[in-house]
C-alpha cells in the first residue's frame, strides 16, 4: 500500500489518483505501487476500465522528484529508470481500457504516465511537456518511444529537443490528447467514456487492445486478426453478446 496513490472503484471502473503533494511527483514507492495495483486490477474480472488522475487542481503529475537523482546519483538513477519503465509498461498493458484525466501540469514522468494510457482527456488549463533535457536528463518512462507514435517525429522532437510546453488546445490539435474539457471536468468526462467502454465485451476489448499495440511493429495488415477473432468464440462473452443482440436486451458480461 502507498498513501501516494489513492485507489477507488465505481462499478466496473477503477480510479487511481496520484496523491503526492505539492506536485504529485513519482518516487520508487509510488511507481512500485502503481505496477502492483495494475497487476491486481488485471486479476479482477469485475474491472473493465481504469482512470488515472491527479489530486488537487494544479497538477496531474510533475514527474520524478529530482531530489532523488541529486542525492542518490547513478545508483538511484538505475533504480528509478527501472521503476518508471516497469510501472508504465504495466499501465500501458492493462488489459482493459485506460484513460488519463489530466487536471493540470503533466510534466516529464507525469506526461509519460498519461502516454501509457489508451486515451488522454485534458482540462483547458493543462500544460504538457517532457522537459528532462533542461536538467541534463532524458525521458526514461517511454516518452521518446510513445510520443512520436502519437504526434509524429517532428512534434516529438519539438517537445523533447526544443523544450516546448504544450497547452491543452494545441495538444488536441496535434493528437497528444483526444479531448479538452473545462477546468474541473476531466474526471467526469473520463467516467462517461469509461462507462461507454464498459458496455462492450471486456474480452473483446482486451483482444482488440493487444492487436492495436502489436500494429506498431507488425508488417501484417490483415492476417494478425484471424486467430484472435476465432478464439473469442471460446468465451462466454461472445455467446452472451450475440444472444443479447438477437434478444434485444443488454448483455451481462462475465469477462470470461
Amino acid at each position: 500500500m502507498s498513501s501516494k496513490l489513492k485507489i477507488s472503484i465505481k462499478g466496473n471502473t477503477a480510479l487511481i489518483t496520484i496523491n503526492n503533494p505539492p506536485a504529485n511527483t513519482w518516487d520508487l514507492e509510488s511507481l512500485s505501487f502503481l505496477e502492483e495495483t495494475v497487476e491486481g486490477l488485471n486479476s479482477n474480472k469485475e474491472i473493465y476500465s481504469l482512470i488515472v488522475t491527479g489530486e488537487g487542481e494544479k497538477f496531474f503529475s510533475a514527474g520524478a522528484d529530482l531530489k532523488v537523482f541529486h542525492e542518490g546519483g547513478k545508483e538511484a538513477a538505475k533504480k528509478m529508470a527501472s521503476a518508471f519503465s516497469d510501472a508504465f509498461d504495466a499501465l500501458s498493458n492493462f488489459r482493459g481500457f485506460s484513460i488519463a484525466a489530466i487536471n493540470g501540469f503533466a510534466m516529464g514522468g507525469g506526461l509519460e504516465c498519461a502516454l501509457a494510457c489508451d486515451v488522454r482527456i485534458a482540462e483547458e488549463q493543462s500544460r504538457l511537456a517532457l522537459p528532462e533535457p533542461k536538467v541534463g536528463l532524458l525521458p526514461c518512462g517511454g516518452g521518446t518511444q510513445q510520443l512520436p507514435r502519437l504526434v509524429g517525429e517532428g512534434w516529438a522532437k519539438r517537445i523533447i529537443l526544443g523544450g516546448e510546453q504544450i497547452k491543452a488546445n494545441q495538444a488536441l490539435t496535434i493528437g497528444l490528447v483526444e479531448e479538452v474539457t473545462a477546468s474541473g471536468k476531466s474526471l467526469e468526462k473520463a467516467f462517461k467514456l469509461a462507462e461507454q467502454a464498459n458496455n462492450q465485451s471486456p474480452t473483446s476489448i482486451s483482444a482488440c487492445k493487444k492487436l492495436i499495440h502489436e500494429a506498431r511493429t507488425s508488417s501484417e495488415s490483415y492476417s494478425n486478426e484471424k486467430e484472435p477473432f476465432v478464439n473469442l468464440f471460446d468465451t462466454n462473452d461472445q455467446a452472451e453478446g450475440v444472444s443479447a443482440f438477437l434478444e434485444k436486451r443488454d448483455p451481462n458480461w462475465k469477462n470470461a
